[in-house]
Protein backbone atom coordinates (compact mmCIF):
# COMPACT_ATOMS: atom_id res chain seq x y z
CA UNK A 1 0.00 0.00 0.00
CA UNK A 2 1.21 3.41 -0.90
CA UNK A 3 1.79 5.95 2.17
CA UNK A 4 -0.71 8.62 1.58
CA UNK A 5 0.82 10.91 3.96
CA UNK A 6 4.36 10.16 5.11
CA UNK A 7 6.90 11.30 3.05
CA UNK A 8 10.74 10.90 3.39
CA UNK A 9 10.63 12.39 7.07
CA UNK A 10 7.16 11.63 8.59
CA UNK A 11 4.06 13.69 8.18
CA UNK A 12 4.34 17.23 7.23
CA UNK A 13 2.61 19.42 6.06
CA UNK A 14 0.51 23.71 6.18
CA UNK A 15 -0.92 23.71 9.24
CA UNK A 16 -5.15 24.36 8.34
CA UNK A 17 -4.19 22.98 4.89
CA UNK A 18 -2.54 19.72 4.54
CA UNK A 19 -2.17 19.29 7.97
CA UNK A 20 -4.98 19.22 10.39
CA UNK A 21 -5.89 18.70 14.62
CA UNK A 22 -8.03 16.12 13.68
CA UNK A 23 -5.29 14.30 11.32
CA UNK A 24 -2.35 14.81 14.22
CA UNK A 25 -5.14 13.23 17.01
CA UNK A 26 -5.65 10.14 14.35
CA UNK A 27 -2.29 9.88 13.80
CA UNK A 28 -1.58 10.08 17.87
CA UNK A 29 -4.10 7.11 18.25
CA UNK A 30 -3.28 4.98 15.07
CA UNK A 31 0.37 5.47 16.40
CA UNK A 32 -0.31 4.46 19.93
CA UNK A 33 -2.20 1.12 18.76
CA UNK A 34 0.86 0.35 16.37
CA UNK A 35 2.95 0.92 19.11
CA UNK A 36 1.08 -1.69 21.49
CA UNK A 37 -0.55 1.27 23.07
CA UNK A 38 2.45 1.42 25.91
CA UNK A 39 4.12 4.91 26.23
CA UNK A 40 4.52 7.24 23.95
CA UNK A 41 7.45 9.82 24.75
CA UNK A 42 6.20 13.64 22.74
CA UNK A 43 8.63 16.37 22.27
CA UNK A 44 8.12 19.64 19.89
CA UNK A 45 9.80 22.56 18.23
CA UNK A 46 9.13 26.24 18.69
CA UNK A 47 6.14 26.71 16.04
CA UNK A 48 3.32 28.78 17.31
CA UNK A 49 1.06 25.68 16.04
CA UNK A 50 2.90 23.34 18.69
CA UNK A 51 1.10 23.31 21.60
CA UNK A 52 -2.04 22.51 20.09
CA UNK A 53 -1.29 19.79 18.41
CA UNK A 54 1.09 18.57 20.70
CA UNK A 55 -2.00 18.54 22.74
CA UNK A 56 -4.18 16.94 19.95
CA UNK A 57 -1.32 14.35 19.52
CA UNK A 58 -1.38 13.40 22.87
CA UNK A 59 -5.20 13.25 23.10
CA UNK A 60 -4.62 10.60 20.54
CA UNK A 61 -2.47 8.21 22.12
CA UNK A 62 -4.65 8.69 25.26
CA UNK A 63 -7.63 8.03 23.83
CA UNK A 64 -5.93 4.66 22.23
CA UNK A 65 -5.22 3.29 25.48
CA UNK A 66 -1.61 4.58 25.72
CA UNK A 67 0.21 6.97 27.83
CA UNK A 68 1.64 10.11 26.28
CA UNK A 69 4.69 11.70 28.10
CA UNK A 70 4.66 15.08 27.01
CA UNK A 71 8.31 17.19 27.25
CA UNK A 72 7.48 20.48 25.44
CA UNK A 73 10.38 21.91 23.53
CA UNK A 74 12.87 19.75 22.85
CA UNK A 75 15.42 18.94 19.66
CA UNK A 76 14.48 15.96 17.67
CA UNK A 77 17.39 13.97 18.58
CA UNK A 78 16.51 14.46 22.17
CA UNK A 79 13.13 12.73 21.46
CA UNK A 80 15.07 9.90 19.51
CA UNK A 81 17.26 9.22 22.27
CA UNK A 82 14.67 9.58 25.56
CA UNK A 83 12.01 7.57 23.35
CA UNK A 84 10.30 4.80 25.42
CA UNK A 85 8.07 2.26 23.60
CA UNK A 86 7.47 4.86 21.00
CA UNK A 87 9.27 8.74 20.32
CA UNK A 88 6.88 11.23 18.31
CA UNK A 89 8.00 15.03 17.18
CA UNK A 90 5.97 17.57 16.55
CA UNK A 91 7.54 19.63 13.91
CA UNK A 92 8.22 20.36 10.20
CA UNK A 93 12.18 20.51 10.33
CA UNK A 94 13.89 23.21 8.49
CA UNK A 95 10.49 24.43 6.93
CA UNK A 96 9.09 27.85 7.85
CA UNK A 97 6.96 28.44 10.23
CA UNK A 98 3.57 28.03 8.59
CA UNK A 99 4.07 24.35 8.19
CA UNK A 100 4.33 21.67 11.00
CA UNK A 101 4.35 17.61 11.05
CA UNK A 102 4.86 14.57 13.18
CA UNK A 103 7.81 12.35 12.72
CA UNK A 104 8.31 8.97 15.00
CA UNK A 105 11.02 7.04 16.72
CA UNK A 106 10.99 3.10 17.92
CA UNK A 107 11.61 2.28 20.81
CA UNK A 108 15.17 1.89 20.00
CA UNK A 109 15.29 5.45 18.48
CA UNK A 110 15.48 4.45 15.25
CA UNK A 111 13.13 5.68 12.23
CA UNK A 112 10.28 4.14 11.01
CA UNK A 113 10.45 1.78 7.71
CA UNK A 114 8.21 2.50 4.91
CA UNK A 115 6.24 -0.43 6.14
CA UNK A 116 5.59 0.90 9.45
CA UNK A 117 4.71 3.59 8.28
CA UNK A 118 2.17 2.11 6.04
CA UNK A 119 0.84 0.09 8.52
CA UNK A 120 0.09 3.54 10.98
CA UNK A 121 -1.59 4.52 7.76
CA UNK A 122 -3.94 1.37 8.13
CA UNK A 123 -4.84 2.29 11.63
CA UNK A 124 -5.74 6.00 10.86
CA UNK A 125 -9.33 5.31 11.19
CA UNK A 126 -9.55 3.00 14.32
CA UNK A 127 -11.97 3.73 17.24
CA UNK A 128 -11.39 4.80 20.42
CA UNK A 129 -10.24 2.23 23.34
CA UNK A 130 -12.83 1.65 25.89
CA UNK A 131 -10.37 2.51 28.40
CA UNK A 132 -8.76 5.60 28.14
CA UNK A 133 -4.76 6.36 28.66
CA UNK A 134 -3.12 9.10 30.68
CA UNK A 135 -1.22 11.82 29.42
CA UNK A 136 1.83 13.35 31.59
CA UNK A 137 3.64 16.35 31.36
CA UNK A 138 7.19 16.38 32.39
CA UNK A 139 10.36 18.61 32.96
CA UNK A 140 13.65 17.51 33.45
CA UNK A 141 14.40 15.82 29.63
CA UNK A 142 16.13 19.00 28.05
CA UNK A 143 18.96 18.83 31.25
CA UNK A 144 19.19 15.44 30.56
CA UNK A 145 19.64 15.55 27.01
CA UNK A 146 22.19 18.55 27.69
CA UNK A 147 24.02 16.42 30.30
CA UNK A 148 23.95 12.93 27.89
CA UNK A 149 25.38 15.47 24.98
CA UNK A 150 27.94 17.17 26.63
CA UNK A 151 29.69 14.04 28.40
CA UNK A 152 29.60 12.09 25.33
CA UNK A 153 30.59 14.59 22.27
CA UNK A 154 31.99 17.06 24.05
CA UNK A 155 35.92 18.24 24.67
CA UNK A 156 37.76 21.71 25.75
CA UNK A 157 37.08 23.87 24.14
CA UNK A 158 38.85 26.81 25.80
CA UNK A 159 39.67 29.57 23.93
CA UNK A 160 37.64 29.17 21.12
CA UNK A 161 35.58 32.22 20.25
CA UNK A 162 32.08 31.30 17.73
CA UNK A 163 28.90 32.06 16.89
CA UNK A 164 25.53 29.80 17.16
CA UNK A 165 22.45 30.22 15.04
CA UNK A 166 19.71 28.54 16.75
CA UNK A 167 17.17 28.73 13.79
CA UNK A 168 14.75 30.37 16.36
CA UNK A 169 13.83 26.85 17.36
CA UNK A 170 14.46 23.97 19.46
CA UNK A 171 18.40 24.72 20.49
CA UNK A 172 17.83 28.26 21.54
CA UNK A 173 19.59 28.36 25.17
CA UNK A 174 20.48 24.37 25.09
CA UNK A 175 23.58 25.04 21.90
CA UNK A 176 24.81 28.46 23.64
CA UNK A 177 25.22 26.52 26.89
CA UNK A 178 26.71 23.68 26.03
CA UNK A 179 29.61 25.41 23.78
CA UNK A 180 30.12 28.13 26.72
CA UNK A 181 29.83 24.75 29.58
CA UNK A 182 33.32 23.36 27.77
CA UNK A 183 35.08 26.62 27.69
CA UNK A 184 34.12 28.56 24.38
CA UNK A 185 33.23 32.07 23.98
CA UNK A 186 29.67 32.15 22.36
CA UNK A 187 27.59 34.95 20.55
CA UNK A 188 24.01 33.35 19.96
CA UNK A 189 21.60 34.51 17.06
CA UNK A 190 18.23 33.55 16.43
CA UNK A 191 17.72 32.48 19.92
CA UNK A 192 14.31 33.96 20.50
CA UNK A 193 11.81 31.70 19.12
CA UNK A 194 8.43 33.84 19.36
CA UNK A 195 6.12 30.87 17.39
CA UNK A 196 6.62 32.77 13.87
CA UNK A 197 10.67 33.05 13.33
CA UNK A 198 11.79 29.57 13.19
CA UNK A 199 14.07 28.61 10.52
CA UNK A 200 13.37 32.73 9.09
CA UNK A 201 16.57 34.59 7.42
CA UNK A 202 18.42 31.85 9.73
CA UNK A 203 19.36 28.75 10.89
CA UNK A 204 20.96 25.86 8.56
CA UNK A 205 18.96 26.55 5.37
CA UNK A 206 19.86 30.53 5.61
CA UNK A 207 23.43 31.18 6.70
CA UNK A 208 23.70 35.13 5.80
CA UNK A 209 22.78 35.90 9.14
CA UNK A 210 25.78 34.14 10.64
CA UNK A 211 27.89 35.02 7.71
CA UNK A 212 27.87 38.56 8.59
CA UNK A 213 28.09 37.94 12.28
CA UNK A 214 31.11 35.82 12.20
CA UNK A 215 32.95 38.19 9.78
CA UNK A 216 31.58 41.19 11.93
CA UNK A 217 32.78 39.73 14.99
CA UNK A 218 35.75 38.38 13.79
CA UNK A 219 34.53 34.63 15.57
CA UNK A 220 36.83 32.19 14.75
CA UNK A 221 33.69 29.77 13.32
CA UNK A 222 30.06 29.84 13.78
CA UNK A 223 27.53 27.34 13.85
CA UNK A 224 24.10 26.90 12.34
CA UNK A 225 21.28 24.70 13.21
CA UNK A 226 17.96 23.85 11.65
CA UNK A 227 14.82 24.39 13.64
CA UNK A 228 14.40 20.58 15.36
CA UNK A 229 18.23 20.35 15.47
CA UNK A 230 18.89 17.76 13.59
CA UNK A 231 20.61 19.64 10.87
CA UNK A 232 23.86 20.94 11.00
CA UNK A 233 25.97 23.26 8.67
CA UNK A 234 29.53 25.59 9.56
CA UNK A 235 30.98 29.00 8.53
CA UNK A 236 34.46 29.81 8.64
CA UNK A 237 35.81 32.89 9.79
CA UNK A 238 36.25 34.22 6.18
CA UNK A 239 32.34 33.55 6.17
CA UNK A 240 32.59 30.89 3.78
CA UNK A 241 29.87 27.90 4.41
CA UNK A 242 31.06 25.03 4.79
CA UNK A 243 28.54 21.84 3.83
CA UNK A 244 27.84 18.60 5.15
CA UNK A 245 30.01 16.93 3.09
CA UNK A 246 33.56 18.62 4.26
CA UNK A 247 32.26 18.36 7.76
CA UNK A 248 32.02 14.81 7.29
CA UNK A 249 35.17 14.49 5.75
CA UNK A 250 36.91 16.41 8.81
CA UNK A 251 35.43 14.29 11.02
CA UNK A 252 35.67 10.87 9.02
CA UNK A 253 39.79 11.56 9.00
CA UNK A 254 39.88 12.57 12.80
CA UNK A 255 37.64 9.82 14.27
CA UNK A 256 39.36 7.11 11.99
CA UNK A 257 36.61 5.32 10.76
CA UNK A 258 37.12 3.03 7.90
CA UNK A 259 33.69 3.27 6.52
CA UNK A 260 30.95 6.27 5.97
CA UNK A 261 27.68 6.12 4.12
CA UNK A 262 26.17 9.44 2.35
CA UNK A 263 24.05 9.69 -0.05
CA UNK A 264 23.84 10.05 -3.75
CA UNK A 265 23.86 14.00 -3.53
CA UNK A 266 27.46 13.62 -1.49
CA UNK A 267 30.52 15.65 -4.07
CA UNK A 268 32.89 13.51 -6.08
CA UNK A 269 35.48 14.93 -3.93
CA UNK A 270 34.56 13.77 -0.82
CA UNK A 271 34.58 10.08 -3.01
CA UNK A 272 37.90 10.77 -4.13
CA UNK A 273 39.29 12.06 -0.60
CA UNK A 274 37.86 8.79 0.71
CA UNK A 275 39.96 6.67 -1.92
CA UNK A 276 42.76 7.87 -0.95
CA UNK A 277 42.24 7.17 2.84
CA UNK A 278 40.76 3.84 2.30
CA UNK A 279 37.95 4.71 3.77
CA UNK A 280 34.74 2.42 1.97
CA UNK A 281 31.99 4.68 0.94
CA UNK A 282 28.31 3.19 1.17
CA UNK A 283 25.75 5.06 -1.11
CA UNK A 284 22.14 5.52 0.14
CA UNK A 285 19.44 6.87 -1.71
CA UNK A 286 18.48 10.69 -0.05
CA UNK A 287 17.21 11.01 3.42
CA UNK A 288 19.01 10.29 7.26
CA UNK A 289 17.25 7.32 7.69
CA UNK A 290 18.41 5.56 4.63
CA UNK A 291 21.63 6.54 6.10
CA UNK A 292 21.01 5.39 9.02
CA UNK A 293 19.58 2.04 7.82
CA UNK A 294 23.05 1.17 5.90
CA UNK A 295 24.72 2.28 9.08
CA UNK A 296 23.26 -0.25 11.28
CA UNK A 297 23.27 -2.66 8.41
CA UNK A 298 27.24 -2.21 7.62
CA UNK A 299 27.60 -1.96 12.26
CA UNK A 300 29.48 1.32 10.82
CA UNK A 301 29.42 4.92 12.99
CA UNK A 302 29.57 7.59 10.80
CA UNK A 303 27.35 8.83 8.06
CA UNK A 304 25.56 12.17 6.51
CA UNK A 305 24.49 14.36 4.00
CA UNK A 306 25.39 17.23 2.58
CA UNK A 307 22.53 19.04 3.52
CA UNK A 308 23.56 19.13 7.25
CA UNK A 309 22.37 15.78 8.69
CA UNK A 310 25.75 14.28 10.38
CA UNK A 311 24.99 10.53 12.24
CA UNK A 312 28.14 9.67 14.73
CA UNK A 313 26.45 6.26 16.56
CA UNK A 314 28.86 5.70 19.28
CA UNK A 315 26.65 6.88 22.61
CA UNK A 316 24.24 7.85 20.56
CA UNK A 317 20.99 6.41 18.11
CA UNK A 318 20.45 9.33 15.28
CA UNK A 319 21.61 12.57 13.49
CA UNK A 320 22.14 15.25 15.80
CA UNK A 321 23.24 18.72 15.23
CA UNK A 322 24.77 19.75 18.70
CA UNK A 323 27.08 16.35 18.89
CA UNK A 324 27.85 16.92 15.39
CA UNK A 325 29.34 20.79 16.18
CA UNK A 326 30.54 19.65 19.36
CA UNK A 327 32.54 17.18 16.99
CA UNK A 328 33.65 19.22 13.98
CA UNK A 329 34.87 21.85 16.99
CA UNK A 330 36.69 19.31 19.00
CA UNK A 331 38.59 17.99 15.24
CA UNK A 332 39.96 21.63 14.40
CA UNK A 333 43.03 20.72 17.18
CA UNK A 334 44.76 23.96 16.40
CA UNK A 335 43.65 24.71 13.01
CA UNK A 336 40.86 27.43 11.42
CA UNK A 337 38.04 25.44 10.33
CA UNK A 338 38.97 27.08 6.59
CA UNK A 339 42.07 24.63 6.95
CA UNK A 340 40.48 21.46 8.22
CA UNK A 341 37.81 21.81 5.39
CA UNK A 342 40.41 22.33 2.53
CA UNK A 343 41.01 18.85 2.74
CA UNK A 344 38.27 17.66 0.52
CA UNK A 345 38.57 18.91 -3.04
CA UNK A 346 34.91 20.53 -4.53
CA UNK A 347 33.73 19.40 -7.38
CA UNK A 348 31.18 22.38 -8.80
CA UNK A 349 27.64 21.19 -8.69
CA UNK A 350 25.04 22.77 -10.65
CA UNK A 351 21.24 22.24 -9.75
CA UNK A 352 17.99 22.63 -11.15
CA UNK A 353 14.08 22.18 -10.10
CA UNK A 354 11.89 21.13 -12.89
CA UNK A 355 8.26 21.11 -12.38
CA UNK A 356 6.63 18.65 -13.93
CA UNK A 357 3.53 16.76 -14.72
CA UNK A 358 4.51 13.31 -14.19
CA UNK A 359 7.56 11.89 -12.18
CA UNK A 360 7.72 9.13 -14.05
CA UNK A 361 11.32 8.74 -16.13
CA UNK A 362 10.49 7.63 -19.03
CA UNK A 363 13.54 5.32 -20.61
CA UNK A 364 15.09 8.02 -23.17
CA UNK A 365 15.91 10.12 -20.84
CA UNK A 366 17.39 7.33 -18.63
CA UNK A 367 19.50 6.50 -21.75
CA UNK A 368 20.61 10.11 -22.10
CA UNK A 369 21.86 10.34 -18.38
CA UNK A 370 23.86 7.22 -18.68
CA UNK A 371 25.48 7.69 -22.13
CA UNK A 372 26.29 11.40 -20.48
CA UNK A 373 27.74 9.53 -17.05
CA UNK A 374 29.65 7.24 -19.14
CA UNK A 375 31.52 10.17 -21.14
CA UNK A 376 32.30 11.78 -17.87
CA UNK A 377 34.23 8.80 -17.11
CA UNK A 378 34.17 9.60 -13.06
CA UNK A 379 35.29 13.52 -13.90
CA UNK A 380 31.89 14.24 -13.39
CA UNK A 381 28.24 12.87 -12.93
CA UNK A 382 24.78 13.45 -13.83
CA UNK A 383 22.01 12.83 -11.48
CA UNK A 384 17.99 12.93 -12.17
CA UNK A 385 15.74 11.92 -9.40
CA UNK A 386 11.95 12.73 -8.78
CA UNK A 387 11.38 14.65 -5.40
CA UNK A 388 9.63 12.84 -2.82
CA UNK A 389 7.47 15.98 -1.95
CA UNK A 390 7.11 18.65 -4.84
CA UNK A 391 5.84 17.90 -8.45
CA UNK A 392 10.04 18.64 -9.71
CA UNK A 393 12.29 16.07 -11.27
CA UNK A 394 15.73 17.42 -9.03
CA UNK A 395 18.94 17.49 -12.00
CA UNK A 396 22.52 17.48 -10.57
CA UNK A 397 25.82 18.01 -12.78
CA UNK A 398 28.59 17.96 -11.55
CA UNK A 399 32.03 18.40 -12.98
CA UNK A 400 35.91 19.76 -12.65
CA UNK A 401 34.81 22.77 -14.35
CA UNK A 402 31.83 24.84 -13.17
CA UNK A 403 31.32 26.14 -16.84
CA UNK A 404 30.78 22.19 -17.64
CA UNK A 405 28.78 21.47 -15.13
CA UNK A 406 26.77 24.48 -15.91
CA UNK A 407 25.78 23.13 -19.52
CA UNK A 408 25.55 19.86 -18.69
CA UNK A 409 22.38 20.81 -15.93
CA UNK A 410 20.82 23.34 -18.65
CA UNK A 411 21.22 20.47 -21.25
CA UNK A 412 19.14 17.64 -19.09
CA UNK A 413 16.68 20.01 -17.88
CA UNK A 414 15.58 21.01 -21.27
CA UNK A 415 14.91 17.33 -22.04
CA UNK A 416 13.23 16.33 -18.43
CA UNK A 417 11.09 19.78 -19.22
CA UNK A 418 10.07 18.27 -23.08
CA UNK A 419 9.16 14.80 -21.74
CA UNK A 420 7.79 15.45 -18.44
CA UNK A 421 6.66 19.06 -18.24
Amino acid sequence: MARQYFGTDGVRGVVGQDLSRDLVRRLGRAAAVWSGRGRVFVGRDTRGSGPDLEEAFAEGVASAGGNAVVAGVLPTPAVALLALDLGAVISASHNPPQYNGVKFFDADGRKLSDASEEEIEALLDAPPADSQGAIDHVGVATDSYLEHIVERFGSDLTGLRLAVDCANGAYSGIAPQAFEQLGAEVTAVAADPDGTNINVGCGATDLSLLQRTVTAGGYDLGIAFDGDGDRMLAVDAEGDAIDGDQILAVLALHLGVDLVAVTVMTNLGFHQLMGEHGIEVVVTDVGDRYVLKALREREALLGGEQSGHIIYLRDHVTGDGLAAALLLCGALQGRTLHEAAAVMPRYPQVQENVPVVTKSLPPALLDVVERSNEELSGEGRVLVRPSGTEPVVRVLAEARDFQKATLLCARISDLVRRELG
